[in-house]
């Protein structure tokens, strides 16, 4: 779809009509560069794990970058020196190089401009092509005709068909597999043209974190909370997050490309309606930024303020309790009115939010029926799932519905903003 023109240097970017732009592509256009200010680790050195609390200043980002409390932040990701140079070394790339990308003649289209330019094949590589995430089988078709080796050709059009489904869930995307890794080391006879490989190779998304700041707090800058991933394969090789490795190994007042995009997460408009959050682990991000907003409201405003009651897990209280200092502080000046923690490692039977819940079902129900609570759920889908089932048991036994009744109660919040889920897989 592309054709290349070299240029002998840096030169100034082209200008392009931003409806010219993929709705796919327009955040590499209109993200901006921010500095991140603060970067601390939340959790105890002794667990293996890693969670950051991020600060990333927007003074200067004028009107381009502009939150509510809670919304989502859009981090444009940027693939390791190590994946770009091991890819660019076995393809022959010179990373050094500049480039103009061209539609190839008859691909003119209105939407032709994948990503800014002209850049260096560096830049290329790293910001714009996802060299980790699993390809599609459809993608791997694409691949096999540039594969010398007949073996691996036939392995690549083999899992790219309808019948080879299984060996690609096993071999691609259950073993964290990227067009790194198959041109790299699985099928090195692969050899392509740079503008072929950018047509076949997916685009680099930007991830999304739920803001862990108030903007009436902090209206110059906004507040991440991030779980660096790192895994091992089954082969011993690491796997690791390509966002989250690469915010994890930001130098202070290095810049990350970012923009803000709205999320369902809104305090009641009335401050006396009582919320309830639900926010293990990484969940507590929002939970953390409403508290702060509620704070300020009954602190600063002089509002007064429903009550604020955390429902918040982890592993062990000594290794993983993010957040514990200010969530205690919260406490002792008033505006956390109950904290129950779920602590799953700490004794022999598991206990998470959602067991919490079931044991304060008759009060929940009252706030709910009688006070008009707003309940916030945010983390992992199967925790999200055992949530909403506690809620509709308790809905049922409490309020006197039946089970159908109870999921149409809780469809009923759901439309009038009073229970707001965020989950990821």
């Amino acid at each position: 779809h592309y054709a290349i023109e070299y240029i002998d240097g840096p030169a100034p970017l082209d200008e392009t009509p931003i409806e010219n732009v993929h709705m796919s592509s327009k955040h590499y256009f209109t993200g901006v560069d921010c500095p991140v200010t603060v970067k601390r680790e939340l959790r105890n050195p002794a667990d293996d794990g890693s969670t950051l609390h991020m600060e990333i200043d927007i003074s200067n980002a004028g009107d381009k970058v502009t939150y509510q409390t809670a919304d989502n932040l859009g981090i444009l990701p940027v693939n390791s020196d190590d994946d770009v140079s091991r890819l660019a070394s076995a393809l022959g790339y010179d990373l050094g190089a500049y480039i103009r990308l061209q539609p190839a003649p008859g691909h003119e289209m209105k939407h032709s401009v994948p990503f800014p330019n002209p850049c260096t094949i560096q830049e290329c590589l790293a910001r714009y092509c996802d060299l980790n995430g699993p390809p599609r089988r459809s993608e791997l078709k694409l691949l096999a005709p540039y594969a010398k080796d007949a073996t691996s050709k036939k392995a690549l059009l083999r899992m790219a068909s309808k019948e080879g489904k299984a060996e690609y869930k096993e071999k691609i995307v259950e073993a964290k597999i990227g067009i790194v890794d198959i041109i790299s080391k699985l099928c090195p006879s692969i050899e392509m043209p740079l503008e072929h490989f950018i047509s076949v190779c997916p685009r680099l998304h930007p991830r999304y974190y739920t803001i862990s700041s108030s903007s009436t707090v902090h209206p110059t800058s906004v507040h991440v909370t991030v779980s660096v991933l790192k895994e091992t394969r089954a082969d011993g090789s690491s796997f690791k997050g390509v966002c989250s490795n690469y915010l994890s190994d930001i130098i202070s007042n290095g810049k990350v490309r970012i923009f803000a995009r709205d999320s369902t997460f809104r305090l009641p408009t009335d401050a006396k309606k009582p919320i309830i959050m639900i926010g293990p682990g990484t969940g507590i991000a929002p939970m953390r930024a409403l508290l702060q907003e509620r704070s300020h409201q009954k602190l600063s405003q002089k509002l007064k303020v429903g009550e604020n009651i955390l429902y918040f897990g982890c592993k062990k209280r000594d290794l993983d309790f993010i957040y514990q200092y200010e969530l205690k502080a919260f406490e002792k000046e008033g505006t956390l009115t109950q904290m129950h923690l779920a602590f799953s490692r700490e004794q022999d039977k598991k206990v998470y939010v959602q067991h919490l819940l079931s044991k304060n079902a008759k009060d929940t129900w009252k706030l709910i029926s009688k006070g008009g609570a707003y309940i916030y759920v945010c983390g992992g889908v199967k925790m999200g799932q055992d949530v909403s089932d506690a809620l509709k048991r308790l809905i049922s036994e409490h309020g006197d519905f039946g089970t159908t009744d109870a999921k149409k109660y809780l469809d009923e919040m759901a439309k009038e903003g009073r229970f707001v889920q965020e989950l990821w897989a």
